[in-house]
C-alpha cells in the first residue's frame, strides 16, 4: 500500500524510475523545476500538471505542443486518474500512475516479441530473426521506426511522423520527399537483415509496420 501515489516511467530513457506525487500540483515536464524532469525535446517545458480534489487524483494537459494521452486517448484539458492508469507524454514517455491502494510494481516485463523484427528503445537496437543490425540506425531513422513500432500495425500519417523525426519543427521545411527518402533510407537498412517489406505504405493515409511473423 503506497501513502501517496507513484508515478513510475515504463518506457523511455527513464524507464524503472519512481517519484511519490508529493505535491499539489506535481508537475511533469522538459523544465528544470519540474517534479520530473523529462529530458525529451519533444517534451513542453510544463507539459502535464497532477493535482488533487476531494481525495480524487485529477491529469491536466498544460497546452503541451506535442499533446499528452491517457490510457491511448489524448487528454484536453483535465481528466480523472485512476491506478494503472498510462499516461504518454508527447509520444515519447509512458508513466504508469499507481495509485493509493495499490502495490507498487517491482519491475516491468518487456512484452513478448510476435514478429521478426524486435526494437529496444532503451539500447537503441534493432534486431531481425535475432540478428543485430549494425551499425545501428540513424537517429531520424530509429524516430521513424520507434513511432511506426509502436503503433502496433495501425497506420501512422505523415503529420505524426514528422513531429515524431523532426520535432520542434512544426513541419517547416519538411518535404513530402523528404519523409519518403527517409522511408527509403529505413527500408534499405532493414533490408540488410530480412527482404522482407516491414513497412507498408497507405496511400493517402501514411505509412504502417507489417511485423507479423513470417
Amino acid at each position: 500500500m503506497n501513502e501517496k501515489p507513484v508515478i513510475v516511467a515504463s518506457e523511455g530513457e527513464l524507464a524503472g524510475q519512481q517519484w511519490a506525487v508529493d505535491h499539489d500540483p506535481f508537475i511533469v515536464g522538459r523544465g528544470s523545476d519540474c517534479n520530473i524532469v523529462l529530458p525529451e525535446r519533444q517534451v513542453s517545458r510544463h507539459h502535464i500538471k497532477i493535482t488533487r480534489e476531494n481525495g480524487q487524483y485529477y491529469l491536466h494537459d498544460l497546452e503541451s505542443k506535442n499533446g499528452t494521452h491517457l490510457n491511448g486517448v489524448q487528454v484536453s484539458g483535465t481528466a480523472p486518474l485512476h491506478d494503472g492508469d498510462e499516461i504518454q507524454i508527447a509520444l515519447c514517455v509512458k508513466l504508469l500512475f499507481v495509485g493509493t491502494d495499490a502495490t507498487l510494481p517491482l519491475s516491468f516485463e518487456q512484452p513478448t516479441p510476435t514478429g521478426n523484427l524486435l526494437l529496444d528503445v532503451d539500447q537503441r537496437s534493432l534486431t531481425i530473426g535475432g540478428k543485430e543490425l549494425d551499425p545501428p540506425l540513424s537517429l531520424a531513422q530509429f524516430r521513424l521506426l520507434h513511432i511506426l513500432y509502436e503503433a502496433e500495425g495501425a497506420v501512422v500519417d505523415r503529420d505524426t511522423i514528422v513531429e515524431a523525426v523532426w520535432p520542434g519543427t512544426g513541419g517547416a521545411g519538411v518535404s513530402e520527399q523528404a519523409i519518403d527518402a527517409l522511408v527509403r533510407r529505413l527500408r534499405d537498412r532493414l533490408g540488410e537483415l530480412d527482404s522482407y517489406e516491414y513497412i507498408v505504405t497507405v496511400r493517402g493515409h501514411g505509412f504502417r509496420l507489417d511485423n507479423e511473423p513470417h
